[in-house]
């Protein structure tokens, strides 16, 4: 089983076997939370332009998500697990655009198959891989083409794969370290409006959910599945 670490835009370009995009602050944990309050599936896209055409097209879709932190004009929701947490999913299509996560799946055009990735289902998704058994692993750590890579991603891509090779993880040390470090202090600042201040224990749920997150072809897009893996 070989393992490979990329990194932003032009890693997920060349990410190969069973791939794991990873955007823990905060797609991938937010569709967590979407799936588990019923949602039927999401649909990820990169251009956001996309995303207004489907809801144009299809008025009962839900539009979520958002640009540089900040939900968008005509977006039902933005990327905020608190603030979607209690809103009720069930059956609904949502169209999910943001300015790292959606990017990565929609660049991961080598990929055989494609899963999402954040520590609110991590241990699910070492399961899922250790039954499937790949050859070839690729860990995206997501990011636009110049952006230094996220501190959360890597850990959570470090995580999974200390996960797959039995060794040793300290998921205290790592909350610690997020708290300090990076993109985290977005949480922490009262002027930061866009992401509330639970959105990080939210997102911090160390294996709250025992499902992952499986792309599949929407027509010419993909959509998320959501695969129980107990």
């Amino acid at each position: 089983m070989g393992i490979s670490v990329l990194h932003n835009i032009a890693g997920v370009k060349k990410a190969t076997g069973l791939t794991v995009v990873i955007d823990v602050f905060r797609a991938f944990s937010t569709a967590c939370y979407v799936f588990a309050n019923g949602a039927e599936k999401i649909i990820p896209v990169g251009d956001i332009e996309i995303a207004y055409k489907l809801k144009r097209e299809n008025p009962n879709f839900v539009l979520m998500g958002e640009r540089n932190g900040f939900i968008q004009p005509g977006f039902d929701f933005g990327n905020s697990p608190f603030q979607i947490r209690d809103i009720p999913f069930k059956g609904k299509t949502v169209v999910h655009t943001t300015t790292a996560g959606t990017q990565g799946i929609a660049n991961a055009v080598r990929a055989h198959q494609i899963l999402t990735g954040s520590f609110v289902n991590a241990g699910a998704i070492t399961r899922y891989i250790q039954r499937q058994n790949p050859k070839q692993i690729s860990l995206v750590c997501t990011g636009t083409a110049n952006e230094h890579v996220l501190d959360e991603d890597a850990v959570c891509a470090e995580w999974i794969k200390n996960s797959l090779l039995n060794k040793p993880n300290d998921f205290k040390k790592v909350v610690e370290h997020l708290k300090s470090a990076g993109f985290a202090n977005h949480f922490f600042n009262p002027n930061i409006k866009s992401h509330p201040i639970e959105d990080f224990d939210l997102c911090m749920s160390l294996d709250k959910f025992d499902f992952v997150l499986l792309t599949e072809q929407y027509k010419d897009l993909f959509q998320l599945k959501k695969v129980s893996v107990s």
